[in-house]
């Protein structure tokens, strides 16, 4: 970021995370001087929403749709890491038919 020399009263406001129109998660650090947008920095990926605070007071498979908000865009992709670690660190057998 360039600092200008005049000016040294700019204003640092975090802009989200919010949900654009994309469904991603997107947070900006946006530095003021007055009404001008001097600097800003995107963040991609952002995310908090204490999903781990949450999956500790539930079961598997009550947690699972709050894993398929994580990503609107891959959710089966997130469940199936959600339901196959647990499954594979346990040994859990599971049927042929499920497994397709």
């Amino acid at each position: 970021m360039t600092v200008p020399a005049t000016k040294k009263d700019f204003m640092i406001v975090n802009m989200g995370p919010h949900h654009p129109s994309m469904h991603g998660v997107l947070r900006l650090i946006v530095t003021l001087d007055g009404e001008d947008v001097i600097d800003c920095e995107p963040i991609l990926g952002y995310l908090h929403r204490g999903m781990e605070k949450i999956a500790e007071n539930r079961t598997i498979i009550q947690y699972l749709p709050y894993v398929t908000r994580w990503d609107y865009l891959a959710t089966m992709f997130t469940e199936a890491i959600t339901v196959n670690a647990p499954e594979q660190l346990e040994n859990v057998q599971i049927p042929k038919r499920a497994s397709y």
